[in-house]
């Protein structure tokens, strides 16, 4: 009888988990790819923190009605938007901050804060500019002070329009941290380039790290899923 063809090859099984040992295993590899991961993990959440208590108080003032508190924010945050998030964090690191002693990680956090915050303010602001005042002012008339007003009725009709945004937010600064590197942080994406150029096997080590990346993301999209299941029951 004619052997049966394999589905997949045995070689290429023997290659993959020798690339596996190599980049991963050998040299317990795997340590300092989770060091560069909590690296990502740690910029991403706090920066995700201070940009969206940034970004409440760009909107805030937006909002405010003051045009000389609004017209300021409003340049910062449009040349915020239009600028590329490793120029920016290349002008803090190479530029502002270039006779500081101030560690790269900091630095980091801050443009990614900087660079966050404008977009969430965006996000709120174009939830709230959708949102009819007819409820918020039948609910002042009802007896509701202005915070209990924003707290119970616009806050939560203002989530649901801006979490899916949010959300992809989320997930785009955890892809946009990736830059780091440019200015000598030892992230997930820097950390797997090296793994790869010491084993000579790039390909496994990035394909290795996408698939992180991919992780991260579904976690993301996942807790939402989660919180957004719960708010409806």
């Amino acid at each position: 009888m004619l052997n049966e063809p394999e589905i997949i090859p045995m070689d290429f099984l023997e290659k993959i988990a020798s690339s596996f040992y190599n980049n991963l295993i050998a040299g317990d590899a795997y340590l300092v790819v989770m060091k560069g991961m909590l690296t990502t993990v740690m910029l991403s959440l706090l920066a995700l923190l201070f940009g969206t208590i940034l970004g409440a108080v760009f909107c805030g003032t937006r909002l405010s009605g003051r045009k000389f508190l609004e017209v300021p924010v409003r340049i910062i945050t449009t040349m915020l938007l239009g600028s590329p998030v490793t120029l920016l964090l290349m002008l803090l690191y190479y530029v502002v901050f270039a006779n500081s002693r101030t560690d790269a990680l900091i630095i980091a956090i801050l443009a990614f804060t900087l660079h966050t915050g404008a977009h969430v303010s965006e996000i709120m602001r174009s939830a709230l500019g959708v949102l009819s005042r007819r409820e918020w002012e039948a609910s002042r008339m009802l007896g509701f002070s202005e915070l209990a007003a924003f707290r119970h009725i616009t806050l939560p009709q203002a989530w649901k329009i801006a979490k899916p945004v949010y959300q992809n937010t989320i997930v785009n600064l955890i892809q946009w941290t990736s830059v780091v590197g440019y200015v000598t942080i030892t992230d997930l994406t820097r950390t797997l380039n090296n793994v790869g150029s010491r084993t000579g096997d790039p390909f496994f080590a990035l394909f290795f790290g996408i698939l992180i990346y991919m992780g991260l993301s579904w976690m993301v999209h996942g807790l939402f899923s989660i919180r957004g299941k719960r708010g409806v029951a």
